[in-house]
């Protein structure tokens, strides 16, 4: 039986775990506006939840987590600045929902795990993926800048050089290279990554949830994250003016390579 906040993003629970499936399979889990509020309204209101212990966010399908945005909603829900504006901030609350809920979260991936589904698996406590796992960032593809508050976990995850492989030279990682690099909390089989997920979702459920709920808290304080300006903040989604986004956008479209011109 399961109960739905947004009808694409089902909740199923064993005991006091919640898991969220992202119910797009068809176009690999991708994420259009809707699902990104949505998101943000499963997650809050989870979060609220007193007896909940753990949640763990999953992709519907063997094919994929979330292979990212929605790109064939860009003309409707991107391409221009007022347009860009809102998309960010609905983007920026949909990913701190993630990160900022009381209780553990885990992301259990299958497969294709890229650019905002990248970016949702890195705002997770833990990250228990297959081998089959493609983990990247492709924001410099559509000449897309990737938000300071998305940066971050990545940073306090792998450092600097490794943020560099992922957002300036957008490495596509496999399971090995994702699990070598530390981008994640545990590399199996394909075929086990959701028992896998149950399993650390139990043992979690196990412990004092207050104590589960402090030290998470925690942890995030401690990282010592430098404070962005409101002004640096949206100054990242003045790529949409650019001559780049707009025709890696059209070359998106048209199935051909996009011309930079690094303007």
């Amino acid at each position: 039986m399961s109960e739905t906040i947004h009808p694409l993003m089902p909740i199923t629970r064993e005991g006091p775990i919640a898991t969220v499936t992202f119910n797009r399979p068809g176009v690999r889990n991708c994420f259009d506006l809707s699902m990104w509020r949505g998101l943000q309204a499963t997650m809050e209101a989870l979060s609220a939840e007193d007896d909940l212990r753990c949640v763990i966010l999953r992709g519907a399908g063997a094919e994929a987590f979330c292979a990212g945005a929605d790109i064939k909603a860009f003309d409707t829900e991107r391409g221009d600045r007022a347009l860009e504006d809102v998309y960010a901030a609905v983007l920026h609350h949909s990913m701190q929902s993630v990160r900022l809920c009381r209780h553990p979260v885990v992301a259990a991936i299958n497969g294709f795990c890229i650019g905002g589904g990248a970016g949702i698996a890195t705002m997770c406590d833990f990250r228990v993926a297959g081998d089959r796992l493609k983990f990247g960032i492709t924001a410099r593809n559509l000449g897309i800048w990737y938000p300071y508050a998305e940066i971050d976990p990545i940073i306090q995850m792998v450092g600097t050089a490794v943020a560099a492989e992922i957002l300036i030279e957008g490495r596509i990682f496999n399971g090995a290279e994702a699990d070598q690099k530390g981008l994640l909390s545990r590399l199996v089989a394909e075929d086990a990554v959701q028992a896998e997920s149950v399993a650390l979702a139990r043992r979690i459920s196990e412990g004092a949830p207050l104590s589960a709920r402090f030290h998470k808290a925690a942890l995030r304080k401690l990282r010592g994250a430098l404070p962005i300006t409101d002004a640096e903040d949206l100054a990242v989604n003045d790529f949409v003016t650019t001559q780049d986004f707009q025709d890696a956008f059209r070359a998106f479209k048209a199935k051909r390579p996009p011309i930079w011109r690094g303007r």
